[in-house]
Formats: C-alpha cells, sequence, structure tokens
C-alpha cells in the first residue's frame, strides 16, 4: 500500500474553532459555526481525500463541565472519540494561561495512546513573536507528537497541518470513495444550518435552549425545487416569542439566511418553512434529546 488512510479527532474547549479549521482543511462547510459556545452538538464526520491517502476528521462537542442531559451527552461524546481515532488534535487558543478547562483535557489525553498534535488556533489574532510563549507553555504541561500554531480563519499553516497528520496515518486502503465529503444526511445538515443561522441571529440568552426538527424535505417532481418543513424547537414561551420577533421578523430573518446556505448546498432552490414549538426543559429528558437527534449511536 502507497497510500495512508485514517481518522483525526479534532478536540477541545468550545469555541477554539475547531468546526472552522475542519471546514478550512476539507475545503467545503459541512460543519456550522457561530461565535456562541457549545454550536457543535453532535460528532461530524468529513473526509478528505489527495494523492497521499485519506483523513476521515471527527469534529467533537466542546468538551466543558455539563449542566444538563444534552451537556453530558456532548462531552461523552467527545471523550469517547479519542479511542476511536489514530491521530488526535487537541485545538486550544494563544494563551499562556491554562484554565481548568485545558487540565481537565489534558488529564484525558495523558491517558490516550495516540499521537496528540497541539494545535495552536487563532495566531492571526496576536503578535508572532509571542507565539513562542504560548508553544512553551504547553510543551511544559504534557509530551506532544508536534505543535503547530495555525489560524483557520486565515489558512495559515493549515497546509502543514494537514501534511503532519498524514505523517501519523497508518498505510491502508481508504474508507471511502474519492468523491465523499461526509457521511452526514442532507436532512441532517439542513436541520444544522437553521441551528446555525438562529444562532447567529438570536441573543445569547435564547440558543443554548434551541434544537431544530426537519419535519419534511421533498424535491418536487420536475426537480425545479425542494420544499421543506422544520420546527425550530426552544423552552420557553417568552423564546419563542423572541424566536418570532415582531411581526414574524426575526423567524423570516433566520428562514432567509437559512434558505440561502441550503440551496447552495442542494444546488436548487428551496421553499422554507419554518414554526416555533416549546418543549419545556427539553434538554435534560433523554427521550426529546432522542427525538431531536442526540443519540450516541
Amino acid at each position: 500500500m502507497d497510500t495512508k488512510s485514517g481518522f483525526a479527532a479534532l478536540i477541545g474547549r468550545p469555541n477554539v474553532g475547531k468546526s472552522t479549521l475542519m471546514n478550512r482543511l476539507i475545503g467545503q462547510k459541512i460543519a456550522i459555526t457561530s461565535n456562541k459556545p457549545q454550536t457543535t452538538r453532535n460528532r461530524i464526520q468529513t473526509v478528505y481525500t489527495d494523492e497521499r491517502g485519506q483523513i476521515v476528521f471527527l469534529d467533537t462537542p466542546g468538551i466543558h463541565k455539563a449542566k444538563n442531559k444534552l451537556g453530558e451527552y456532548m462531552v461523552n461524546i467527545a471523550e469517547k472519540t479519542l479511542a476511536d481515532v489514530d491521530v488526535v488534535l487537541w485545538l486550544v487558543e494563544p494563551s499562556t494561561f491554562i484554565g481548568a478547562g485545558e487540565k481537565h483535557i489534558i488529564a484525558q489525553l495523558k491517558n490516550c495512546k495516540k499521537p496528540v498534535l497541539l494545535v495552536i488556533n487563532k495566531v492571526d489574532t496576536v503578535a508572532k513573536e509571542e507565539i513562542l510563549k504560548f508553544i512553551d507553555t504547553y510543551r511544559k504541561e504534557m509530551d506532544f507528537a508536534e505543535i503547530l500554531p495555525v489560524s483557520a480563519l486565515k489558512g495559515t499553516n493549515t497546509d502543514d497541518l494537514t501534511d503532519t497528520i498524514f505523517k501519523y496515518l497508518p498505510f491502508g486502503p481508504m474508507y471511502y470513495d474519492e468523491d465523499t465529503v461526509t457521511d452526514q444526511p442532507m436532512r441532517q445538515i439542513t436541520a444544522e444550518l437553521i441551528r446555525e443561522k438562529a444562532l447567529r441571529c438570536l441573543s445569547d440568552e435564547v440558543p443554548h435552549g434551541i434544537a431544530v426538527t426537519v419535519e419534511q424535505m421533498k424535491e418536487r417532481p420536475d426537480g425545479s425545487m425542494w420544499d421543506i418543513e422544520a420546527n425550530i424547537i426552544c423552552e420557553r414561551d417568552s423564546h419563542k416569542g423572541i424566536i418570532i420577533g415582531k411581526g414574524g421578523a426575526m423567524l423570516k430573518k433566520i428562514g432567509s439566511a437559512a434558505r440561502f446556505e441550503i440551496e447552495k448546498q442542494l444546488e436548487q432552490k428551496v421553499n422554507l418553512k419554518l414554526w416555533v414549538k416549546v418543549r419545556r426543559e427539553w434538554r435534560d429528558s433523554e427521550l426529546m434529546m432522542k427525538n431531536f437527534g442526540y443519540r450516541e449511536d
């Protein structure tokens, strides 16, 4: 075998840029992004293929102190992924301060038998001469296979990161055909794109308590358009009012932003209808979580 093939997990605290980096590495937007913590809730699998072989990326939820069953589910998904991969990419922000969240991840990684690449993201936000200080801070904490400063947003050093990942993958056949970019069903991608637009449009108090379910997704017989119906789930009546907005303005804003992104994915026109429903305390109900697509299997 002259090709390499394997799995690479992206782990880290919320908001360090895991989804942005994965989208950058595969050259396509699959994982949703926002500046709100806990944007990624499920493990998302994407595929990068070139003449050297194939990297299957696993983007995981941010590791944080769970406050409800949804939080516990997200942390379990992230931590279990460590056992399933060939190489681990731990993303951190450029800082000389290592907080409790990072200490918890370090404890997990010290038990990990796989090579760990420390990826210092967002280096576009700091002076170049500062980067050596950040590297030195983390180098003292544990023995990393490699330490790479990158900017997922600007694409700085991301090609070097891809080269380094291949270095640590085993030789073997590809897991997917070369045209595959993700194993995510389009229905799930659609639900996530709607949730992303809601996260970006809404105030801080609402987003953690929303989920999106796609109730119907059908292509018209003449192939001219997709008809999609989806529910935005929230936990309080007051949140429902905020999501709908005055005269339905906020819901319209979310819908039109989501429709634009979904049309790019489907490469077709979309007729999108959104409803808002209240399901109290759904983040602490295992049954409702499963119904909304959060299931560990």
